[in-house]
Order: structure tokens, then sequence, then C-alpha cells
């Protein structure tokens, strides 16, 4: 029963989003992470058509791209925060679109390296090792939303980078 209000209560929270505001689109990844299973899981799919536009831009672009919507995602998450009322409520997913972004930094191309790059930033972002859960407890609003995604797309880069190198 408790599970069930809290959904409930979860699903009222979103009805305060304001659907005409493009940053709670964003937040949201386009509605991915109204999904009430894994919300986290369906932003980062979500994520992966923007990817493949963006992968064969230039590695610079690509950064410049990607770190763009790392910052512009502090205001992004902070405005649907400020409207749902909770500080970090699951279906803001725009951390993930990030975070994933940011695995696939330079990475290969091939379905199995987007798959492994999925994997490891899911991972990551899951298990939250230090610092990771220290930030993710720590720090809030706008900030602490996207500052442990980011951070688990550097942990998941960096093992990327590794396999790509041996592998």
């Amino acid at each position: 029963m408790v599970k069930l209000e809290k959904h409930h209560k979860s699903r009222d929270a979103l009805e305060k989003l304001n659907w005409r505001n493009p940053l709670h689109w964003l937040a949201t990844g386009f509605g991915s992470g109204l999904s009430p299973v894994a919300p986290g899981t369906f932003g980062t799919l979500a994520a992966i058509p923007f990817y493949w536009l963006m992968m064969d831009l230039p590695l610079a672009v690509y950064i410049a791209i990607t770190a763009i919507a790392a910052i512009a995602g502090i205001r992004i998450c902070q405005s649907a925060t400020n409207a749902i009322g909770q500080s970090d409520h699951g279906s803001i997913v725009w951390d993930e679109f990030v975070g994933f972004w940011i695995t696939m930094i330079a990475a290969p191309k091939g379905l199995l390296w987007l798959l492994t790059g999925f994997l490891l930033f899911r991972l990551f972002d899951v298990i939250k090792p230090w610092p990771i859960r220290w930030l993710d407890r720590y720090v809030k609003g706008g900030l602490g939303i996207m500052i442990d995604d980011v951070l688990a797309g550097v942990f998941g880069l960096i093992v990327m980078q590794i396999l790509a190198h041996f592998f």
C-alpha cells in the first residue's frame, strides 16, 4: 500500500510540470523519464538517437555540445525540480542523457561499443562508487542532479577508453 501511495504521490508531482515549458520537456528526456519503471534506463535509451546524430561530429564539437548540455542541465533540472517540488524526482533524466554522452566521448563506432557504453554508464550511475554516492547525497538542486551523472559518465568514459585501447 505504501508503494502504491508513493507511486500516486510521484504521479501527482508530475502534474505540476508545465508541458509548454521546453525546460520540462528536456528535463524529462522528451518524456522518456515518465516511464513508471526504470526511468533512468529509459532516459539513457532515449539519449542514444541523439548520440547517433552527434557521433560523427568533430571531437571538439561533440565535447562542446556535451559540455553545454551539462552546464545547461543545471538550470533544466532545477526548473523541473522547482515545479515538481521534489529534490531529485525520478522523471528528471536529462542528467542521464549527458552522462551517457560523456561515456561515449571518442568511443569506437559499432553496436558492441554502444552497448558497452550504455552498460558502463548505467552501472556507474546505479552503483554510485565513491565519490559519486557522496555527491548524490550531499549536493542538491540542479547541480546535484547533474553532478553525480556527469561523474558516472566520466567513470564510464575512462573504462571505455581503456577497453578501446586494449581491444
